[in-house]
Parts: structure tokens; C-alpha cells; sequence
């Protein structure tokens, strides 16, 4: 499947490797998002997920392989690949003594954006995460579900084409989860948006989603969800792909 779709993927990563000293964390990773698709990457805390969006992100170098978006190559042209995301990581990165506005009006000037144009997006923004008539209030006073929504729609400032998000619903609850998911995959549906979700919860990934399972920094099985799954569900097809004692949850 790999090597029918890498040409006009989103993000195309080909036998990435990385290693914290004598510990190889991922270990000759290749996947790809296609255009306009949700795509789930399922796998166990430690499974290497959070390594492999610090590699495509370029805050760690990869000591092997290749990584291309939209066709642009990371090592040789980092500024524009990485313009092409948007990036929700696991842990919070918002100033909560700011606004919402002004949270996101920073991550707009990081990317050289400002003006009247910038505000007017950062009220569509808020709009579409269902927050625009908490725009003047400091983060703080959010809870942690409403702070996640903020996240995405500062990942989006600069109206990337491929989103990452890493474990964006960990310690949320049922229905903030379930919000959080829900505003992702319409992205994908009205916006064309390309999206890859990382997860250790099988409840997040549907039956016709893309799924690469990742476990101890390898690619252990990929394909539509349903047909991981088989005659089994995605859990018991995990753990026997695994021999997990601990499979990811099932909520």
C-alpha cells in the first residue's frame, strides 16, 4: 500500500530511523498520509508516536531515511515542508495568562502573519471550534477539552494542508474526546484537510480509516481498520500483532 499512494501523499516517511543513544526508537519507519485522509497511527505509550512527530516536525533529525510533504523534501527544503503543517502535540503549549486571541495571534506572528486579515481568521478559527465567544478570555479559565479546541485552531493559523496530532484527547473526558475528534475528521471531510492521529484508544479509529499500528518503534501492521481487524476486533488483532500484555484502551 505504501508504495501505491507515496506519490501524492500529504506526508510520505520512507525507512526512518532514530536512536537516543544505544536505544533505537524507531526502527526503519516508512508510512504515508494520502491527500485528504484521516489517518489513524495506533500503538501502546512507548510505541516510538510522540519520536516519530518530533522527527517529522524537525525537532529531532532523523539518522536514517527520508521524509517528504507534499512532495517537498524535509532535509532539503525544511521551511517549506513544515510550512505544509499544523501540529497538536501531546503536551499543552498554551500560555494560559493570554487570551485566546492572544495566543493565537503569537503563533500568527511567528509565522509572519498579522494584520487585519490575521484577526479576521482567528475569529473563523474560534468559530469553527465552537469558541468565538470566549476569544478575550485568558486560557486559564478553560477547561481542558475547551483548551485542546484552541490548540487545533492555533495549529491551523496558517491554513496548513497536513495536520498531526499527537494523543490530542489523552486525560479528556468522554464527551470532550469525542468533540475533539468530531471537529478533526469534518476538517477532512469539508476542508480537504490531511490529518494523522495518533493513538493508544481504539475507540478513535473507524472501520474505513487508515491504520498503521507502531509497537517498540516499528510498523507492525497497516491497512484499513477493518481489515486489521478481520474476523476479530482491532483490540484482539493488536494484541496478537503485539503479544501485548497491555493493549491500548478500548473507552
Amino acid at each position: 500500500m505504501h508504495g501505491t499512494i507515496m506519490g501524492d501523499a500529504a506526508l510520505d516517511v520512507s525507512g526512518v530511523g532514530h536512536r537516543f543513544g544505544r536505544r533505537e526508537a524507531l526502527r526503519d519507519v516508512s508510512l504515508a498520509v494520502p491527500r485528504g485522509r484521516f489517518v489513524a497511527l495506533l500503538g501502546p505509550n512507548g510505541a516510538g508516536k510522540t519520536t516519530l512527530f518530533s522527527v517529522v516536525t524537525r525537532l529531532y533529525n532523523n539518522r536514517s531515511g527520508e521524509i517528504h510533504v507534499f512532495g517537498r523534501d524535509l532535509r532539503q527544503a525544511p521551511s517549506e515542508a513544515l510550512a505544509e503543517l499544523g501540529v497538536v502535540f501531546q503536551s499543552r503549549t498554551l500560555d494560559p495568562d493570554l487570551t485566546l486571541r492572544q495566543n493565537l495571534s503569537y503563533h500568527a506572528s511567528l509565522h509572519g502573519l498579522r494584520g487585519r486579515a490575521v484577526k479576521a481568521r482567528i475569529a473563523e478559527l474560534l468559530g469553527r471550534v465552537g469558541l468565538a465567544e470566549r476569544i478575550d478570555e485568558k486560557v486559564r479559565n478553560l477547561s481542558g477539552g475547551q483548551a485542546r479546541r484552541v490548540e487545533i485552531a492555533r495549529a491551523l493559523i496558517h491554513d496548513p494542508r497536513l495536520l498531526l496530532l499527537d494523543e490530542a484527547t489523552v486525560g479528556l473526558d468522554l464527551a470532550s474526546r469525542a468533540s475533539i475528534l468530531s471537529i478533526v475528521r469534518d476538517l477532512v471531510r469539508t476542508q480537504g484537510l490531511s490529518v494523522l492521529w495518533a493513538t493508544h484508544i481504539f475507540d478513535e479509529v473507524e472501520p474505513d480509516d487508515l491504520v498503521y499500528v507502531l509497537h517498540r518503534g516499528e510498523i507492525v501492521a497497516q491497512g484499513a481498520a477493518r481489515d486489521i481487524g478481520g474476523e476479530t476486533s482491532l483490540q484482539q488483532a493488536f494484541r496478537a500483532l503485539t503479544d501485548a500484555s497491555e493493549a491500548p484502551e478500548a473507552v
